[in-house]
């Protein structure tokens, strides 16, 4: 049996409905597909700890543990570098709306592979009022199916409920686009009354 061309397995596996899916031109210039696994909505979500830094903090213990936020909204998320427009764009309007996307009772978390001194003048230079985790082998991005093959994470988010399952996912979080973030306060809202 003769293997499937790459652009006739990428179109069969899209039309299955597989999400996460995604072409993109490989180094030689052809057409590759790349399968994006992390939990789906309604699974459990990978636990995992991680150290953070805030803009008062570097490196404080305990670490994030995602267990230990069992009975909370947590939002997870992943986005590639600190200090770069899109990354700045979308921490930011984190910031600024903050009460109206998540509100006191809802915790937030960015994570990526930065260290954490990186992360503290980050959080710092923008004010952010939550903590970003330090992933630098990117074990948990990999979980949530977030890491790409460049060794930065893709923009995505997830919203985990009360009980520790996966209430939304959002693999390719738009940082300048308002229905990504519209799209987002309406999930917390439904996590928060589940």
């Amino acid at each position: 049996m003769r293997p499937l061309h790459p652009l006739l397995l990428a179109a069969l596996v899209g039309a299955a409905g597989i999400p996460g899916l995604r072409a993109q031109d490989s180094a030689a210039g052809r057409p590759a597909a790349v399968l994006v696994s992390g939990p789906r909505e309604g699974d459990r979500a990978p636990d995992f700890s991680l150290a953070w830094a805030s803009r008062d903090t570097a490196g404080a213990v305990p670490w994030f543990s995602l267990s230990s936020q069992r009975g909370k909204v947590v939002v997870l998320a992943f986005y590639p570098r600190d200090f770069t427009s899109g990354c700045t764009a979308q921490m930011k309007t984190f910031t600024e709306q903050y009460d109206d996307l998540f509100g006191e009772d809802v915790v937030v978390v960015g994570i990526n592979a930065d260290s954490l001194e990186t992360h503290q003048r980050f959080a710092q230079s923008l004010g952010l009022p939550f903590r970003l985790l330090s992933d630098p082998k990117q074990e948990v991005s990999k979980k949530y199916g977030s890491a790409d093959q460049n060794g930065y994470n893709r923009r995505t988010v997830y919203v985990i409920d009360r009980k520790g399952r996966v209430a939304y996912t959002n693999l390719r979080f738009g940082a300048l686009d308002p229905k990504a973030y519209s799209s987002l306060k309406a999930a917390v809202s439904d996590a928060r009354r589940n």
